[in-house]
Order: structure tokens, then C-alpha cells, then sequence
């Protein structure tokens, strides 16, 4: 990946540096939020919550990203990745201090919609980076690497929950927080590069640039498709913990087991689909989401079979097949966003489409948290969140438009 083509051999930041920076700040980012849903079952006895009350966490988190992912992107568009990326490790570490400070739902909520806030920078800014430094042809790849931060981190919060056997859950999210700001000294170096964000104009809100991504229809498809795909990640994440426990009668080390299995074959995932979409699908990246997604909504209904008995064997078997699918199909789509669009409106575009994936995010844990308590406990939940998916599947195999490679190339 030793991309020359984007950006010249006399800037002061190189390839391997910059990738590496934009995947620490997915690793950090991504251990906010999931080391809260690794330590879901001492969270919810300490604040004497309901499984359906500790799912509007996962809402309060992704409902900040929603309202902030668009005018994020924008954001980006106009101060330039570095200066973003710091931005949100400031905001993401504010969020973990709080939450280890909060003996509320009311406070606990507030603390992960402040980390949705942070994490609504990553994504744009990240996504930015990788269009302005990496040609067209290696784009899925390097999307696929800095995106393995995500699987990462994810790997890193479950070890969180593990740790929180040990000590108390709020010191850990203080040396989270810890470990946050230690990450913004990476970041600097990338304030050197130079920059091609706009600058001009008063507002740092593009609003032309906002106002023509919302008037093209398959972008909008493409963000609703997002929604229903993102629906069967949050859910899989913000329950999988919680049904280990409950229903397969798991220990705590092996229900954050679980989560950390799916943490890596989603890193390998991440990584491994942006390198077969590179190398055999000659960028018709929707094809490949298609398969990846029909699996993973195949797998969401297959929780059903997890029993005490099963929990070992389908419980990881399970979290592995769900991780390489439902949690490693973004750094694709994020791709899709961004090369639907004039370049000069990536940022907003990957902004838009954030929006409409924390949207499932914020859709996605209340509508389970209703199955849980209405429709049949968590079977019912899983055959809705698979349900859900598969509707997703169809949207993008059989009405999105997406661009031919040779319009690809021309941008």
C-alpha cells in the first residue's frame, strides 16, 4: 500500500504513519463504547437497571451520533482531518469520565450521548483521510485496515470486562479515558500535513454541499439501507453480553469471550473483504455486501439455537460467523459513501450516511428491548434483528444504484 500517487514524497507525514493514526483512533474510539457493553451485566446491577432500560445506553450513543454524524462530516470538509481527530479524543474522554461518575440512568445516558459525539468525528474525518491519501484502487484496502481499529478496540473493551471482574467498572473507564488522551500526542503529526479542507466562508457547515447530497435519491437509499444493516450490529453488540448470561447461563468470562471472538474475526474481516473486493470484485463493493449481509442475517436468526447446553460450541461459533459478517461489512460501505459523491463532498456524504447507521443504532436496542419484554423474550428479538437485516439485504441488491468502476476511476 505504498500509495504516492495522493500525496507527494516531500510531505512531512507518511503513508504507513497516517494509516497507523487513523486506525489508533478507531481502536480508542471503538473501547468508549464497547467496554460499557462488555461491562452490561455489572452497569445494570449497579444502577438497578432492566436489560430493555441498559439498551437505551446503545440508543443514547448512537441517537448523539444521528443528530451529529451529517453537520460532522461537514465539519470535517472545512478544519482537515488532524484537527478533527483531536477534537473527538477530547470529547470521547470527557464521555468516559462522566459515565465513571454517574450513579443515574438520567447521567449515564448524557455520559454516552457526550462519547457519540466524540466517535461522530472518527468515522468522516478517518474516511477523509483515506480519500485524499490513497488512489482509487487501493482505497478498499486501506479503508479495511484503519477500520480494523473498530474489532480491535472491541477486543481491548472486552478484555474491560473481564478486568472488571477484578476492579471496580468505573476505574476502568477512567484508564479508558486515560488511554484516550494519550492518543491525541499521535494525532499531532497529522496537523503538519497540508491540508485541503475549505476554508472560506464564514460557516464551517457546507450547506451547498449538505443540500446536494440530500437531493440525490440513491444516496438517501443507500443512508435507509445503512439503518437496517447497522439495526443488526448495534443489536448483536448491545445484547450479546446480556443474552450469554441470561439465557445461555454463561460466566462472565465467557460472555465477554464471546464478545472478544467476534471483535477478531471482525478485524479479520475488515480487513480480508476489503482485499477480495480490491482483488475480485473489481470494485462492485455492493455485491459483496450483499453476500456479507445475507450471512450475517442468516447467523442473527441462528442465535436462537443458543441454549445452556449449546453455549460453548454455538455461542462462539455464533460470535465468530456474526463478527466476520454484521460487524466487518463498514469499511465497505463507507467506501460506497464516499465514491458516490464529487470528492469535494466526500466528508458530507460519509457524514450523511453515519447519520442514517446510528440511526439504527438508535432504532435497533428499543425495538429488541420490546421483543424482549412483549413478544417473546430474546428469540423474538433475534428473529426481528435478522428479519430486519435480510429487508436491508434485499434494498441493496435489487434497488440501489451503485456507480460503475470506470465512474469510480474518474474522481
Amino acid at each position: 500500500m505504498t500509495d504516492k500517487t495522493a500525496n507527494t514524497d516531500d510531505e512531512p507525514i507518511g503513508w504507513f504513519w497516517r494509516i497507523s493514526v487513523l486506525t489508533l483512533c478507531h481502536i480508542v474510539g471503538t473501547m468508549h463504547s464497547v467496554s460499557v457493553w462488555a461491562m452490561a451485566p455489572f452497569i445494570r446491577e449497579e444502577l438497578s437497571l432492566t436489560s430493555a432500560q441498559f439498551g437505551l445506553f446503545v440508543s443514547a450513543y448512537y441517537g448523539a451520533q444521528t443528530i451529529s454524524a451529517f453537520p460532522a462530516g461537514g465539519f470535517v470538509d472545512r478544519i482537515g482531518v488532524g484537527r478533527s481527530l483531536v477534537l473527538s479524543m477530547l470529547i470521547l474522554s470527557a464521555g468516559a469520565v462522566s459515565l465513571s461518575y454517574a450513579h443515574t440512568l438520567t447521567m449515564a445516558l448524557a455520559s454516552m450521548a457526550i462519547m457519540g459525539l466524540g466517535y461522530a468525528l472518527v468515522n468522516p474525518a478517518s474516511a477523509r483521510g483515506v480519500l485524499n491519501w490513497f488512489r482509487y484502487e487501493r482505497r478498499a484496502t486501506a479503508m479495511g485496515v484503519k477500520q480494523t481499529g473498530v474489532p480491535v478496540g472491541g477486543v481491548l473493551a472486552a478484555g474491560c470486562g473481564i478486568l472488571a471482574t477484578v476492579i471496580d467498572w468505573r476505574m476502568v473507564l477512567l484508564i479508558v479515558a486515560g488511554i484516550t488522551i494519550a492518543n491525541i500526542i499521535c494525532c499531532l503529526p497529522l496537523l503538519k500535513i497540508p491540508s485541503k479542507a475549505k476554508t472560506s466562508g464564514r460557516s464551517l457547515l457546507p450547506l451547498k454541499e449538505v443540500a446536494a447530497v440530500l437531493k440525490d435519491r440513491n444516496i438517501t437509499l443507500f443512508g435507509f439501507i445503512n439503518t437496517f444493516l447497522q439495526i443488526g450490529q448495534a443489536n448483536f453488540f448491545a445484547y450479546l453480553t446480556l443474552f450469554m448470561r441470561d439465557v445461555a447461563a454463561a460466566s462472565q468470562p465467557l460472555a465477554s469471550a464471546c464478545l472478544g471472538v467476534a471483535q477478531v474475526t471482525s478485524a479479520i474481516g475488515r480487513v480480508g473483504w476489503g482485499v477480495v473486493c480490491d482483488q475480485f470484485f473489481q470494485g462492485r463493493r455492493a455485491q459483496l455486501v450483499v453476500l456479507i449481509t445475507l450471512v450475517a442475517g442468516l447467523g442473527l436468526i441462528a442465535m436462537t439455537l443458543i441454549s445452556p447446553t449449546t453455549a460453548v460450541v454455538l455461542g462462539i461459533g455464533l460470535s465468530a460467523i456474526l463478527g466476520i459478517t454484521i460487524a466487518a461489512y463498514a469499511a465497505l460501505t463507507l467506501t460506497i459513501g464516499a465514491e458516490t459523491v464529487e470528492p469535494s463532498r466526500a466528508g458530507t456524504a460519509v457524514g450523511y450516511n453515519l447519520m442514517m447507521v446510528c440511526l439504527g443504532g438508535v432504532l435497533g436496542p428499543p425495538l429488541f428491548g420490546y421483543a424482549l419484554d412483549h413478544l417473546g423474550g430474546y428469540q423474538a428479538g433475534w428473529y426481528l434483528t435478522g428479519a430486519i437485516v435480510l429487508v436491508g439485504v434485499a434494498l441493496l441488491h435489487f434497488v440501489f444504484r451503485e456507480q460503475s468502476p470506470d465512474q469510480k476511476h474518474r474522481k
